[in-house]
């Protein structure tokens, strides 16, 4: 069994604030025959660009970063090397404005074009973009690509990926940690707010015919002041944080490792054991990878160590959570909610025990459903994939362990 390791690329704020850089360079520089990446991806300190020295504007700073460029030269005439994607929009395909994007760098091939002409094309792709864990990277597509080097995925969750036979192809895999953060920390704060004042049930009470009065007992909980128990301190673990220290909540972290830098930042405390942290929550935050360690992390026994007025909240996988002890948890009141970006399957089946209860959220794993999120997602799986092509350091390159 494996996990992943994350590289680190020193990337910080990555967000809106990259398109300063990006204009910076444009109003400086003409297009030429050579195919750049966007700028706002690939920033780097004091970089020169066709002459422009960026200043070292306190503003921008964290957006010239430690990531080398990663820049695929292609002259005027050359082909572009390929990549592969399912298929362009429809239900599961890579949407069309990305696709835009994807075609700025690349020779754009869907995989109904591949398997119709693969003699031709298997000799071009050199990467595949997985874009909404698809297409299925197995054995037979590994073994029909000769000339694959990466593959980007765009997210950061990899447990769709076999990385050790990936890896035994001699193809690396890269994610996309930091596009990701800000969205997915968003949805889980939505989520706790959500299920602290009943907003699901308020709404239906509101708009239905039925409804006649509104009831002065129907009371929910509060978040300000309230404890935050987050399990994972990683990127979106923390700007969790961030988010919650606004609300003046006491805030509560377990981790593998301590992150002292990050704990005085937003004054966490950290709970070396994930009991004292479950015992003490008020909400309790899944920001977790899925891997065999975090399979079924919580469980009947964890759930047990909850207060009974404590609300479970997972943005991170649905395997992380053994959905049958949840299920029984809330139809107990061991817990007093639940709220849940994800689940295992995605959809659950019409019949899951889930959708009759009452005291439980479910929105369809949306945690980067955003405009922006999916755009900054695909820009940076493009700057993992051109540093591969390039031979240059990889910004976010995922391993087998």
């Amino acid at each position: 069994m494996f996990r992943f390791t994350q590289k680190k690329c020193g990337l910080s704020e990555f967000g809106g604030r990259f398109t300063l850089l990006f204009n910076a360079w444009r109003k400086h520089t003409q297009p030429t025959a050579a195919v750049l990446p966007s700028r706002s991806l690939i920033p780097v300190r004091k970089a020169n660009f066709r002459g422009l020295s960026l200043p070292d504007n306190p503003s921008l700073r964290g957006l010239y970063s430690r990531t080398p460029k990663a820049d695929v030269q292609v002259m005027a005439g050359e082909e572009l090397p390929g990549v592969l994607i399912l298929d362009v929009g429809g239900t599961h395909g890579v949407l069309e404005n990305l696709v835009a994007l994807l075609k700025k760098h690349f020779h754009v091939i869907t995989l109904k074009e591949f398997r119709e002409n693969k003699e031709e094309m298997r000799k071009k792709i050199q990467s595949v973009f997985v874009f909404e864990n698809r297409p299925t990277i197995d054995r037979e597509l590994l073994e029909s690509l000769p000339n694959l080097k990466v593959i980007g995925n765009s997210g950061v969750g990899v447990d769709h990926l076999d990385l050790k036979m990936i890896s035994n192809f001699g193809v690396k895999v890269t994610n996309t940690p930091h596009a990701v953060a800000d969205s997915t920390a968003d949805i889980g704060m939505a989520l706790m707010l959500a299920s602290a004042r009943r907003l699901v049930e308020g709404c239906q009470i509101a708009v239905s015919p039925d409804t006649k009065y509104f009831a002065v007992n129907w009371l929910g909980v509060e978040v300000t002041k309230a404890t935050l128990g987050i399990i994972g301190m990683g990127n979106i673990g923390y700007k969790v944080a961030q988010r919650a220290k606004a609300f003046d909540m006491r805030i509560l972290y377990h981790n593998r490792n301590r992150r002292k830098e990050e704990e005085e930042a937003v004054g966490a405390h950290y709970c070396e054991k994930m009991e004292d942290l479950l015992q003490q929550s008020d909400f309790v935050m899944l920001v977790v990878n899925l891997t065999p360690e975090t399979h079924k992390l919580i469980g009947k026994k964890e759930l047990g160590l909850m207060k009974p007025t404590a609300t479970l909240i997972n943005i991170s996988r649905g395997a992380i959570v053994d959905q049958d002890a949840l299920v029984e948890a809330l139809q107990n009141k061991v817990i007093r909610a639940a709220a849940l970006d994800v689940t295992y399957p995605e959809p659950l089946p019409r019949d899951h025990p889930f959708l009759k209860l009452n005291n439980i959220i479910i929105t369809p794993h949306i945690g980067t459903a955003t405009v922006q999120a999916i755009r900054m997602m695909t820009e940076e799986a493009i700057a993992n994939i051109l540093a591969v092509l390039n031979g240059k350091p990889i910004p976010s390159e995922v391993f087998p362990k």
